[in-house]
């Protein structure tokens, strides 16, 4: 590792800079190392990125004040964990200084013993590659060895907050008249009606679910639980609609994050799980009134009497 001494510009303002940095709009990630005697740290941070597919390189930086530095500096590796969209709490946990982050956060052992954390959009196990100086922080490089893709929302941060994605609005394609998307007869085919309707309601619907950091499996167990219909795990089957499987592993990601409690014979929300499935009906009924709002009251009753006589309700 080779030293520099540079010094700071005479007049440049490092608190304006820092907030134009906060202009690019970055992903979150937990940073997590294990020495050889065992002392695990973790640290939130945004400087990831890639650096070479070929070997498949990435790169971080933390401050040379940090406490957690000499671990990730004697570590043989490190873990990325770049966060979700629902694990704000987890980012700030590790954002701070504690004698015990790890307390109460499930985890396993990477490569080299690096810990890698529950429920991430992503994971990447990193051998530690080499390490540069780069002014008041350590660049470290590490050499992916291992990664996961787990499909979740991530969690951003932009200009000191956070921040989920969803799509570009330019990206809505201009729906086509009903002559044109319906020709002759399919156009009176009410099951053709239906299943593009719910399409079309989905394509906006579920990117702002997804950044809520729920699969829409987790997000329809927590809105069904939420709304008492179901009683027992039978009901609780034929309410949300999904196969046995994908429910029991909802319910299980649901019941690691503290959202649910396994009774045995029912599932039943935490005061935790109640207020995500509070913040999803939010979302439901935003997306609602967008869809429905120039609709009248009794456009909307009479469409809502419907679909429950269709359904049997």
């Amino acid at each position: 590792m080779n030293s520099l001494n540079i010094q700071p510009e005479v007049g440049f303002d490092s608190k304006a800079f820092r907030r134009a940095l906060g202009n690019f709009a970055t992903g979150v990630t937990i940073m997590t190392a294990q020495n050889a005697q065992g002392e695990k740290v973790g640290v939130t941070a945004n400087s990831f990125n890639s650096v070479s597919l070929d070997p498949a390189l990435i790169l971080w930086s933390i401050g040379k004040r940090s406490s957690s530095y000499a671990v990730f500096a004697e570590a043989t590796h490190f873990a990325v964990n770049i966060l979700s969209a629902d694990q704000i709490d987890l980012s700030n946990k590790f954002a701070r200084s504690k004698d015990d982050k790890y307390a109460n956060v499930e985890f396993d052992l990477g490569a080299g013993n690096a810990p890698v954390l529950k429920e991430c959009s992503a994971v990447f196990e990193c051998e530690r590659y080499d390490i540069l100086e780069g002014g008041d922080h350590w660049i470290i490089l590490g050499r992916v060895v291992n990664f996961q893709d787990n499909g979740r929302s991530p969690l951003l941060y932009h200009q000191g907050a956070y921040s989920s994605v969803l799509p570009h609005p330019s990206l809505n394609i201009k729906a086509a008249s009903p002559a044109e998307i319906f020709p002759g007869r399919l156009y009176d085919n009410m099951y053709y009606l239906l299943t593009q309707a719910v399409r079309a309601y989905t394509n906006d619907y579920q990117p702002k679910q997804l950044a809520s950091g729920f699969r829409t499996s987790e997000a329809r167990m927590l809105l069904v639980l939420e709304s008492k219909t179901a009683t027992c795990k039978d009901d609780l089957l034929r309410e949300v609609a999904m196969p046995l499987r994908e429910v029991e592993q909802a319910a299980e990601i649901l019941v690691r994050k503290g959202l649910l409690v396994d009774t045995g014979h029912s599932y039943e929300l935490t005061e935790q799980g109640d207020q995500s499935a509070q913040m999803l009906y939010e979302i439901g009924e935003n997306h609602q009134q967008d869809v429905f709002g120039h609709y009248s009251a009794e456009d909307k009753a009479l469409f809502q009497k419907m679909l429950k006589e269709l359904i049997g309700v």
